[in-house]
């Protein structure tokens, strides 16, 4: 691996590269301004590509680089991901050109979208650590889960998976970890129940090829889509939630944020301020907070049922009336009799009309049920709580 100026090197369990503590700025074999820190690869679809408005946008830090899309290291910056600059087939074969361009076209100075959560990731990181942070963005807008499949790996830099490896080997082949955020595109019928599978084949294929078994994967859940709610785009939808919840709860060294509360600046992609805050809830994770989960659920009385979470530090809170939980049938007809919402510590307290009827006995909870939920409770830290459902509720005894 030839050094380059303000690259950083992936540190090792000593704390040390090449003979330098963490840290730096150093100057080696012939490259400047180099950094001993942790690495962090940014994958999956368009919101970890960054499509945020360049409005208030998250500034750049000494401590945060990037190895561009053109493979070159770099003070990071607003936007990350310029895909049309990289060496890497894939990127532009996703966009119909055959072939890399013969030369670098020219950066657009008029650009309006790209903000995206990694140079927040990276901050946040670094102010919890100390450690300064490299990201290595490898993200692609629209892409599924099988177009990121480790199989084609062979493909090289004609895969999604073999160019993100490439761009790991260019830099020593070892990373801190993986942030991931990807599921849009396989919110399909047909596509949830496949989904599970395909992501434990690739959280296991990239720590197999970064010969770390152990390897930090940590995922966003998807947040809201503003467009026409059908019933099967809310199943998907749905679908690809609660197992993102579900994976990242049973497999070791991974764990999960939830986007479910954040603005958007179109139908799909979250905004430049919600970025940065997803950015700094991933960062949370992993530098050792806990994730926010549900816990179980429980009636103290027939009006008053009890959902608790774990993980919620300082407790919870909503600006305003708390939103996002709902109770339905078993089919999915809404059932009426959730009037009010309140926080307590770690729980939030359900209040049920009572007098109107027997309660359905198939009940199910759900919280961030749809396409485009309103939900805004987090934790004291900004820890948004995720979305979830169906979780049926044991009959009132």
């Amino acid at each position: 691996m030839t050094l380059q100026d303000h690259q950083v090197l992936q540190r090792g369990a000593d704390g040390t590269a090449r003979g330098f503590p963490t840290g730096g700025p150093y100057e080696t074999e012939g490259a400047r301004d180099v950094l001993v820190g942790d690495l962090w690869v940014l994958a999956g679809q368009s919101n970890m590509e960054g499509v945020g408005d360049l409005i208030d946008i998250e500034m750049p830090s000494p401590h945060v680089r990037s190895f561009q899309s053109r493979e070159e290291w770099a003070m990071a910056e607003e936007p990350l991901h310029w895909l049309g600059e990289s060496p890497r087939v894939v990127h532009h074969r996703l966009w119909g050109a055959e072939n890399v361009p013969e030369s670098l076209p020219p950066r657009d100075p008029a650009r309006s979208k790209g903000a995206g959560l990694g140079l927040a990731f990276g901050k946040a990181y670094y102010a919890a650590t100390g450690v300064p942070v490299g990201l290595i963005p490898s993200a692609h807008g629209g892409t599924s889960m099988d177009q990121w499949d480790p199989a084609l790996k062979t493909e090289g830099g004609a895969s999604l998976y073999g160019a993100t490896l490439a761009r790991v080997e260019a830099n020593g082949g070892r990373v801190r970890g993986i942030l991931w955020y990807q599921g849009e595109s396989d919110a399909y019928p047909g596509g949830v129940e496949v989904y599970a599978a395909k992501m434990r084949r690739l959280i296991e294929a990239f720590r197999t090829d970064f010969q770390d078994p152990h390897l930090p994967f940590y995922l966003v859940q998807l947040g809201v889509f503003a467009c026409p709610s059908a019933p099967d785009g809310i199943a998907g939808w749905n679908g690809i939630r609660e197992l993102q919840r579900r994976l990242a709860a049973t497999i070791p060294d991974t764990a999960m944020v939830s986007a479910i509360d954040l603005e958007l600046d179109d139908l799909i992609h979250i905004g430049a301020s919600g970025l940065k805050r997803l950015g700094r809830r991933l960062a949370a994770v992993a530098t050792g907070a806990p994730t926010l989960d549900l816990k179980f659920v429980e009636w103290d009385d027939p009006t008053h049922l009890r959902v608790t979470f774990t993980g919620a530090r300082g407790g919870l809170q909503a600006p305003g009336r708390p939103a996002g939980f709902e109770l339905r049938e078993a089919s999915g007809r809404p059932i009426e009799l959730l009037y009010k919402t309140t926080l307590e510590g770690d729980t939030a307290v359900l209040h049920v009309m009572d007098g109107h009827g027997p309660i359905p006995q198939e009940m199910q909870l759900w919280y961030g049920f749809g396409l485009n939920p309103y939900c805004n409770i987090t934790d004291a830290q900004d820890m948004a709580v995720p979305a979830f459902g169906p979780i049926a509720i044991p009959p009132y005894r």
